[in-house]
């Protein structure tokens, strides 16, 4: 019989969390027998190819976490109100090292880089990142920059001016570039840094890099403003908060955009419209409205499931209108821009006519698998009020062919 291995979650010398795993159980193997010692079980099959994960960070790695921890002063902190337990540590000075998050600020202590690794519960069937992943990944690492900024507030990376003024952040605009997506198990960099943008408007550009090759995986730059967190209304930038966030602000662009790409206004006789889309509890963030993040899904669900299987998002582009709360009811709308179906004889097949695993699996037709569908779409998010409609994010997407390899 295997033996049970408990583990504790502990904070403060308080209990948080306690579990207990059997060792013949593989953790969530669905009771697949016991590990397999060999080197193999660290290959990820992806699209029927095998790739390496890197499981683990490495001993060298760990040398130098376990050496910043031994060398890190305390964060300075506010004390805490009499009878209180510290939990949130939130730094009021600038930190230049986060050993918990495998972190640094460096380049002139302004440019915030970050470590880590795709956890099983942030890819999909094959393994692979999703969109929604890489949006959190992003959105994770630049609460982190303002967290070791010793600018943090209380609120979703809102500064203590901002605090003082009512102001909390919104983003405008997000665009995504995405050159391979990262799989389960793969080590990450991710560089995030902040810009100006007009006068009252702050730039945000990311890159995410594998750490083992160096390749830039992700490329990405967004916009944001303030809003009153009371009226709801967007805000100048006050004076106060432009000297607290411009000494961090760099001069540089992870995409080089020369003319914003105009998208357009659906009406609801586009191709694909799904209806009746009502946000859960779940997906309200500290701001108490709709998480940018889950309009994405939103718009990729009016998608054919045919189309998904077989092609990869490339690129994104959201203009975000209006924000979303719990009680709204979304219509998600979405436009196929026939002009960009590939020539007819572009169709790839491996080795031949042989059928490709995805089809056989999915028990779909050839024709399915070799229909040329547009490379690009046009969508819209807009709020259901009776008769009237008001739009919540416009988006562009951009997708490739999934590169399928015989098994």
């Amino acid at each position: 019989m295997a033996s049970a291995s408990p583990c504790s979650i502990y904070c403060s010398s308080r209990v948080f969390v306690r579990c207990s795993a059997s060792e013949g159980g593989g953790g969530g193997g669905g009771g697949q027998g016991h590990h397999r010692s060999s080197s193999s079980s660290n290959a990820v099959r992806v699209n029927g190819a095998a790739h390496r994960a890197a499981l683990q960070v490495g001993a060298a790695l760990e040398t130098s976490i376990s050496r910043s921890l031994a060398e890190l002063s305390s964060p300075v902190l506010p004390p805490p109100p009499a009878g209180e337990r510290v939990r949130q540590n939130i730094p009021t000075e600038k930190q230049t090292v986060d050993p918990f998050r495998q972190a640094l600020i460096v380049e002139g202590g302004v440019r915030y880089q970050q470590t880590l690794v795709v956890r099983s519960y942030e890819v999909g069937p094959d393994k692979t990142a999703t969109m929604e992943t890489v949006l959190n990944l992003l959105q994770e690492t630049a609460l982190n920059h303002v967290w070791m900024s010793g600018l943090l507030g209380d609120g979703f990376g809102a500064t203590h001016g901002m605090i003082k003024n009512d102001l909390i952040w919104v983003v405008s605009r997000m665009h995504v570039q995405v050159e391979q997506y990262p799989i389960w198990g793969e080590v990450l960099d991710i560089d995030t840094w902040v810009g100006s943008s007009g006068k009252n408007g702050m730039r945000r550009d990311w890159l995410i890099r594998g750490r083992n090759s160096g390749d830039v995986f992700v490329r990405a730059t967004s916009t944001w403003v303030m809003m009153n967190k009371v009226t709801r209304r967007l805000s100048k930038m006050p004076e106060e908060v432009r000297g607290e966030i411009a000494p961090w602000f760099i001069d540089r662009h992870a995409i080089e955009e020369e003319a914003n790409e105009k998208i357009i206004k659906l009406d609801s006789n586009a191709k694909y419209v799904d209806s009746d889309l009502k946000p859960k509890r779940s997906d309200l963030d500290m701001n108490h409205h709709v998480n940018n993040v889950k309009y994405v899904r939103w718009m990729l669900e009016t998608l054919p499931d045919h189309f998904l299987q077989q092609h990869q998002l490339s690129s994104i582009i959201l203009e975000y209108r209006k924000e979303c709360g719990s009680s709204d009811v979304v219509q998600s709308i979405c436009q196929p821009d026939e002009d960009s179906v590939p020539p007819e004889g572009n169709v790839t097949m491996v080795n031949g006519p042989s059928l490709l695993p995805e089809v056989i699996s999915g028990h779909h037709s050839l024709a399915d698998a070799l229909q040329q569908w547009p490379t690009k779409y046009t969508h819209l998010l807009q709020l259901k009020a009776g008769d009237k409609h008001e739009e919540i994010v416009r988006g562009r997407t951009t997708w490739k062919k999934k590169s399928y390899k015989a098994p």
